[in-house]
């Protein structure tokens, strides 16, 4: 008999969770508090990113995760793009530490790219003052709202994974597990609750080592043509952990923290996405606390697009949307959290805003 477990959050990690148990063989019944998945899983780039993640565990962790999301999307009719991504120089000190970054990571498929070859693959790449660029072939993007909707209907039709939505679970003590609603029962239950720290095992969110982080993106306007790689500038070499393997990424940090203090207040770092309808997913701040102002800064938004312009430019570059989004980070440095409350019970969060690029690969060795 199928052992039957419970998911409690349908956002990314939630249902990377449902998808790992039902592959697996077990019964999965997920339970979201909210009438579809609002949070952080649909408020992002829709970055598959294993260029961001250091050599080891994680990046084997993010490389079957893209497997997945690959599967997955083909299967279940979601949209997806194998852009890869490139990160932009136009300072000799950026152009530095890509090519370092390129002699570190000499196993990945990384190219360095002239001037003249960036623009041959980038339709945005500002091309005044361009020393290069580093490419990556392995990144792809999905549209998030996009994929969040769907994956619960593949899960259902392909797994029978059954999914209540509007039902907070408000008490576990296995083998019940209460809701607002009922109480069912379940060999095991998976806590992915995102920001969400008071309902379930409060005392242990309040231990660990985690905390919350604001950060705040917008949308320009769809354009008729596809813009290639994904785009970084200049100040996303600061902010991904693999990059940390450059030797000379300190002195360039250190030239950040002079020429743009406002963007290390806020914590700005800039790239740019393209979804299915051609529109432009641009951002972000990283703010943290475990209490975040609800309210959108017009200076940030202000800052991100004066960046953006220094290496990414618009035939029409109109914004069409703003919003914020807010998402558990760990702050010592692990990639997750993986703890066990109870016999039977797991919490897996944390995973500090690369869930897209790792919350398939976790789950998946996890449970494997």
């Amino acid at each position: 008999m199928a052992r039957n477990a419970i998911v409690v959050g349908a956002g990314i990690a939630g249902l990377a969770t449902a998808r790992a148990l039902a592959v697996q063989g077990y019964k999965v019944t997920v339970f979201e508090r909210n009438g579809v998945a609002s949070g952080a899983s649909i408020r992002n780039f829709g970055m598959v990113w294993p260029v961001g993640q250091p050599d080891g565990t994680r990046y084997e962790t993010a490389m079957r995760s893209r497997s997945i999301w690959e599967q997955l999307c083909r299967e279940a009719g979601i949209w997806f793009e194998a852009a890869g991504s490139l990160h932009l120089a136009y300072r000799q000190d950026e152009w530095q530490v890509l090519q370092e970054l390129k002699d570190v990571y000499n196993k990945r498929p990384l190219r360095l790219l002239s001037a003249a070859e960036v623009k041959k693959i980038s339709a945005n790449a500002v091309p005044d003052g361009l020393l290069g660029g580093l490419y990556s072939d392995t990144e792809m993007i999905v549209d998030p709202r996009d994929a969040i909707a769907k994956i619960p209907v593949y899960l259902n039709g392909k797994y029978g994974v059954e999914f209540r939505w509007n039902e907070p679970v408000k008490e576990i003590s296995l083998p019940k597990v209460s809701t607002v609603n009922a109480v069912y029962d379940a060999d095991e239950v998976f806590v992915c609750s995102g920001v969400d720290f008071e309902t379930l095992y409060p005392q242990l969110y309040q231990a660990a080592p985690l905390t919350r982080c604001k950060l705040q993106m917008m949308r320009l306007s769809g354009q008729d043509y596809r813009m290639g790689p994904a785009l970084c500038g200049g100040l996303s070499l600061g902010h991904y952990t693999s990059f940390e393997a450059a030797p000379s990424l300190a002195v360039l940090k250190q030239r950040f923290d002079a020429e743009f203090p406002e963007y290390k207040k806020y914590g700005i770092h800039v790239m740019v996405s393209q979804n299915e309808a051609g529109e432009f997913t641009i951002g972000d701040s990283h703010e943290y606390g475990a209490n975040p102002d609800p309210f959108d800064k017009a200076i940030i938004n202000k800052l991100i697009l004066e960046y953006l312009g220094s290496f990414a430019g618009f035939r029409n570059g109109s914004v069409i949307e703003t919003w914020n989004g807010v998402y558990p980070r760990l702050t010592n440095g692990e990639p997750w959290l993986l703890l066990r409350p109870a016999p039977g019970v797991t919490i897996i969060n944390g995973f500090g805003g690369a869930g897209m690029t790792l919350a398939f690969g976790m789950t998946d060795r996890l449970i494997d």
